[in-house]
């Protein structure tokens, strides 16, 4: 996160300073599309994320500037004031939010920069989100809203004014992350633990490696999958797919489309292999950990039909090299693949990923080793 950056260009745009905040973007292990189905989710907060400037300006008005895109808007607090820009959005959806939650807002001047790799499945809008609920709850509010509501507003925003009906798990690990530990949240319950991750203590190493292909997720597949599910729940007389069991759900399936079928097969799936995961982690085994991530990555594919073909060379070429655990990573349609790589295998695992994937699509996937890091917070500056 280039924090002088930012610095310089809110000092460039506005003539004084203010207050820096961040927020990371994350990576999930293992448990994709559960958040939203009431089950497991396993994340963690990575260094990489997103950095802002913010200082209140006596007005009514929010004047931002989008270091990256090098653009700037301004517009006001009402639900009215909606701006165009759908960077913008954001920022404005979470003022809209902490309003209608009963929490102050008022003008303020910020500029903010990130380095989460956008359309990589590493959740940049999570970060945006949770960097500017938390600088304003901590602003204008003395930090009275809990960080469960912070990670509700980030979703709510996503809900209201992004147009994507995301689940829970991005916004908590971005506010909720702990350096050196992951996080296993039930997203029913919303009860979490941390759990202690250092692959590098047993020899491995987490790397992401990006497709470069870009998803876009609003008004995308992600919105017809949860309907999928929302569908064969109801069919079950649930009110979410968590806990339903593959017996329950060929019970239903003459009731049930063969696509609906097939979503939910993936997410009762996935829900236990959270679980196993976990488990696994507590008896430092992860070889079992890296046959979850597999199982999860071909069900994602097969199933739930959120992979491409890019995606699955990615773990094709893992599983050909020796590598331990390898998955789509995010929502899908594009985005990482999550690696878990013996230190001995590391080199010669990306050379041949880098070498098969330019043969195949004329350009190599660019490579993020992954630390595990704090979530949303004020710098000391």
């Amino acid at each position: 996160m280039n924090i002088e950056l930012v610095r310089e260009k809110f000092a460039e745009k506005f003539g004084t300073t203010g207050d820096v905040y961040a927020s990371p973007g994350r990576i999930n292990l293992i448990g994709e599309h559960t958040d939203y189905n009431g089950g497991f989710v396993f994340p963690g907060a990575i260094d990489k994320g997103i950095v802002a400037e913010i200082r209140p300006n006596g007005t009514d008005k929010i004047r931002a500037y989008a270091v990256d895109l090098d653009d700037y808007a301004e517009f006001g607090l009402r639900e009215e004031d909606k701006p165009a820009a759908s960077w913008a959005c954001y920022i404005f959806g979470v003022a809209r939010e902490i309003q209608k939650r009963g929490g102050k807002v008022e003008g303020f001047d910020t500029a903010f920069s990130g380095d989460v790799p956008l359309g990589a499945g590493m959740s940049s809008s999570a970060a945006l989100e949770s960097t500017f609920a938390f600088a304003l709850n901590h602003i204008y509010n003395g930090d009275r809203i809990d960080k469960f509501e912070l990670a509700r507003i980030g979703q709510s925003t996503e809900h209201n004014y992004c147009g994507v009906n995301c689940g829970i798990m991005d916004q908590f690990a971005s506010v909720f992350g702990k350096k050196g530990n992951l996080m296993r949240l039930d997203c029913r319950s919303m009860e979490f633990a941390y759990f202690p991750f250092d692959p590098e203590k047993f020899g491995y190493r987490l790397v992401l490696l990006d497709s470069v292909v870009k998803h876009e997720l609003v008004g995308s597949p992600y919105n017809r999958r949860r309907e999928s599910c929302e569908r064969v729940a109801k069919a079950l007389e649930q009110e979410t797919l968590r806990g339903a069991t593959m017996e329950q759900l060929d019970a239903i399936k003459e009731q049930i489309s063969d696509e609906d079928y097939k979503r939910a097969r993936y997410v009762i799936g996935e829900e236990r292999r959270v679980l196993d995961v976990c488990d696994a982690l507590e008896r430092g085994d992860l070889e079992t950990v890296g046959e979850r991530m597999y199982e999860t990555h071909w069900g994602m594919s097969k199933d739930y039909e959120v992979s491409c073909e890019e995606l699955d060379l990615l773990a094709t070429i893992a599983k050909e090299c020796g590598v331990t655990g390898s998955r789509i990573m995010g929502g899908g349609f594009g985005g990482c693949t999550i690696n878990l790589v013996k230190e001995g295998l590391y080199d010669a695992f990306i050379a041949k990923a880098k070498e098969r994937f330019a043969a195949a699509y004329g350009h190599e996937p660019k490579v993020y080793d992954v630390v595990i890091s704090d979530g949303a917070r004020k710098l000391d500056i």
